[in-house]
């Protein structure tokens, strides 16, 4: 399949690396230059725009920062919108405002574009290994077409709803993951400052109702003070934010998401925001009073 690949970070690089190496052939963008050069000694075929990738392909996948930034390459001036053929699938697989996603669908769709938003999970391990879960919002018959794609970049793909459904799934994933690093760091902090083998209390743990993904693989990355980054704390800030903005929209009361949001917001203001989110642990490291 010809395929375009806007957005070349972190994330985005290793998915459009193994779209690659599955056979596809693949064409490339970003906005800088030096994140297409690997692609490009692979054997990706290199863009000026997302105008000229949407040129070249069937399916338009999109890894960006942020909502405006999904607005900008799909339906800015050198966007996918002004130069795409009707029948032409865009995908976005970046975390957005659910509202946003649902926006952006109904204007491409007036062009005769098909727009899925399938935001993932699973970080860059997961992006690398082609082992992503990826949440997918849109019509059955765009799934259909793009799921053999999905299947090389994600190992848990499912088809939740209509647009925006995918984006709702994601915040939903970001409400457990958020809470749930500030549990676990609060946990490995609590037993530390009681003089307690923050790892052998993890081991404990594992073996009890309070086991769970995040204490087995962020908890190891904390007590390894591993905090280089997979999922960078100023992104996990914006998720946040993204999550507590919809449930104001909707009156929906979410206390935990609101105090883990505020420990991001900390993480970011006191210089935290480019590492990791498992650095949340040193946040509360700087914050616990002295002492034992």
């Amino acid at each position: 399949m010809n395929v375009g690949f806007i957005g070349l970070g972190i994330m985005g690089r290793p998915m459009a690396q193994n779209l690659l190496l599955q056979g596809h052939v693949l064409t490339v963008w970003s906005r800088r230059e030096e994140s297409m050069r690997p692609l490009l000694a692979a054997g990706a075929r290199g863009a000026s725009s997302p105008a000229e990738v949407a040129g070249a392909a069937e399916v338009v996948i999109s890894m960006v920062p942020d909502a405006p930034d999904v607005r900008e390459v799909m339906l800015g001036a050198l966007g996918v919108a002004s130069v795409a053929r009707p029948g032409l699938v865009a995908v976005d697989m970046s975390t957005i405002l659910p509202a946003a996603a649902r926006e952006i669908a109904a204007e491409l769709k007036v062009l005769g574009i098909d727009f899925l938003d399938a935001p993932v999970s699973g970080g860059d391990a997961g992006a690398i290994a082609g082992t992503l879960t990826i949440m997918v919002g849109g019509s059955a018959a765009a799934m259909a077409r793009t799921r053999p794609l999905f299947e090389c970049m994600g190992k848990t793909i499912v088809h939740v709803g209509d647009s925006g459904a995918g984006q709702v799934a994601k915040a939903a994933n970001q409400i457990l993951t958020g809470v749930g690093v500030l549990t676990v760091a609060e946990a490995l902090n609590f037993a530390r400052r009681n003089g307690v083998d923050p790892a052998k209390v993890r081991e404990a743990l594992m073996g009890g109702s309070a086991s769970s993904r995040i204490l087995e693989n962020h908890g190891q990355r904390m007590l390894d003070r591993n905090f280089n980054p997979g999922f960078k704390s100023w992104m996990h800030q914006k998720d946040m934010n993204i999550v507590l903005q919809t449930a104001h929209r909707l009156g929906v009361c979410l206390p935990a998401t609101a105090a883990a949001a505020q420990m991001f917001n900390a993480m970011v203001g006191n210089g935290l925001g480019e590492e990791d989110s498992v650095a949340m642990i040193k946040l509360l490291e700087q914050l616990s009073t002295s002492g034992n």
